[in-house]
């Protein structure tokens, strides 16, 4: 039985695969035209995969090719003579593995010239290419690196002008093409920021999974075991990964081999919720690279919470070394507007809690003395939550905190207010047994927290304040998104950083739809000294 795989290369007999159909054709073509390909993206995103599964299309299709697959994993770190001494023991081993698979004997002059072969260096690479073509009856080699971030910084600009050469020769050429898998860009690879080696680069996007792909991705598992996934639950998987393949595939982990699921039941949102709520809170590899990555540089944090706090956005500037860095890493995208978006919904709540203090010294003044511990205070009879008295009783808290909230260790100002607000409703969902999430794809400006419980959803939305007109848009736009998620009503919260802030809070109504709106104050002075705070 095949599973979903979240660990490394996949495989079609041993996983469920997206198959890429559209993708591996625009490869094929271009490899057929000849051209050199680089495609760079984030860890996890399924480049390996893709490109093994591309080179066979491509060699099953037409045996004139002639594929030698590379992982420059295994030449990090090493001195010039030692790469070259490496890569052309890989490349002898894949040209044998080649004749195997197509159930062929290597020539005997091909096993004499490789013997006798030695590679030394750049030069010494190009002869043998020029060589090789010969003994392989004129083949079309395609060479494919992956990892070409482990190559020597020593021999990078070499090799790749090497490269150039070769591409820019006389045809036949071996290779004929060239695919370039890694993470950092040829410009980030270029060390002495001097004009690049490889300008005749052929760049080739891999998006994350469309909507469409995920369907059929999971579909291949309801054909196989004939269990089937409620449509909701399909579109949610997409809405909160945004298509990012480790995620999809561990949802379906979760859901499919680890909740014990009986195989005779559809899978259905609330089994969904649950897998939602494991996803954001376990560690997994995938997690782990991003909160790796996001504290590489303690400036990410500050570029971070700027992304997700600005209603104007912030520019996906990639002349910009955080935002070049953070998008390499995968931790944001370009949106459709040219502005930065956090990549999904799961990033953004565990950026926000990697940023979030551990203790931030005023849990235990969340609530009053006569608060119960089970806080039956804020439940209805019936079991509900009662939003408003929680957000109000935020409010109070707040207030009473004062200046305190400015001495939250490691927190900027600006997102004090937004982390506090988290840590309250995460401390009261977490002791009421209820579940919560963040619902907004992209982060920016606006985040809506959405909570359950009881069967219930609650939605918070949070901004910080940047003036009337987007106060009022605001509320504006949580209406429309209750209605299309049939919600009657809302809650806004809004922060105000400004020296001298106008705290309120109103209920009205809005396209039938009933929101309660807070604007808080989180921006107040220390008192001076010889003063008591009131």
């Amino acid at each position: 039985m095949r599973r979903f795989g979240t660990q490394g290369r996949v495989y079609p007999n041993k996983h469920y695969v997206v198959s890429r159909t559209d993708e591996i054709a625009d490869f094929i073509d271009r490899v057929k035209d000849g051209r050199y390909i680089v495609l760079f993206a984030p860890r996890q995103t399924g480049k390996t995969t893709f490109f093994r599964l591309a080179l066979e299309a491509l060699t099953t299709q037409d045996t004139a090719y002639f594929p030698i697959q590379l992982d420059f994993q295994i030449v990090r770190n090493t001195a010039p003579a030692t790469f070259y001494q490496r890569l052309y023991y890989m490349i002898q081993r894949e040209i044998k593995t080649v004749f195997q698979q197509r159930g062929k004997i290597p020539p005997t002059s091909l096993i004499q010239f490789l013997e006798e072969t030695q590679l030394t260096d750049e030069f010494s690479l190009m002869i043998f290419f020029q060589e090789l073509l010969g003994f392989l009856e004129h083949k079309r080699v395609v060479v494919v690196i992956d990892e070409f971030d482990g190559i020597p910084q020593t021999v990078v600009s070499d090799f790749l002008y090497t490269l150039r050469h070769v591409y820019l020769s006389d045809e036949p050429r071996c290779p004929h093409s060239v695919g370039i898998i890694g993470v950092k860009s040829i410009t980030q690879l270029n060390y002495d920021r001097s004009v690049s080696p490889f300008n005749i680069q052929d760049e080739f996007r891999l998006p994350n999974f469309t909507l469409e792909q995920i369907q059929g991705l999971l579909g291949q598992y309801t054909d196989e075991i004939g269990q089937a996934f409620v449509p909701e639950v399909v579109e949610s998987i997409y809405k909160q990964t945004a298509g990012q393949p480790v995620l999809v595939n561990r949802f379906a982990q979760i859901l499919t081999e680890e909740m014990d699921i009986p195989k005779a039941e559809s899978i259905t949102m609330t089994h969904f919720t649950t897998a939602h709520t494991q996803l954001l809170r376990e560690r997994n590899t995938n997690i782990d690279q991003l909160t790796t990555n996001i504290r590489r540089d303690p400036r990410f944090e500050s570029v971070l919470m700027q992304i997700m706090a600005r209603d104007e956005g912030v520019d996906f500037n990639l002349d910009d070394d955080l935002i070049s860095e953070l998008a390499t890493y995968g931790v944001i995208k370009e949106g459709v507007d040219g502005m930065c978006d956090i990549l999904n919904p799961i990033y953004l709540y565990r950026i926000m809690r990697a940023f979030k203090p551990v203790v931030n010294g005023l849990e235990q003044e969340y609530f009053s003395e006569n608060t119960s511990d089970e806080l039956r205070d804020y439940l209805t009879s019936t079991g509900q939550i009662e939003m408003k008295a929680l957000l109000d009783n935020f409010q109070d808290f707040i207030g009473r905190a004062g200046f305190r909230i400015l001495q939250v260790p490691e927190t900027p100002q600006e997102s004090v207010g937004r982390h506090l607000l988290l840590a309250y409703l995460d401390a009261f969902v977490r002791r009421i047994g209820g579940l919560m999430h963040i619902e907004v794809p992209t982060g920016r400006g606006r985040m809506d927290i959405l909570i359950t419980h009881n069967g219930r959803k609650y939605v918070v939305e949070t901004k910080i304040w940047r003036g009337n007109n987007r106060y009022q848009v605001g509320k504006t736009q949580l209406a429309a998104y209750l209605k299309s998620e049939g919600a009657t009503e809302g809650y806004y919260v809004v922060f105000d950083h400004r020296q001298t802030p106008e705290p309120r809070f109103e209920t009205e109504v809005i396209d039938s739809v009933s929101i309660r709106s807070y604007v808080i104050p989180v921006m107040q002075d220390a008192p001076s000294n010889g003063q008591t705070e009131r």
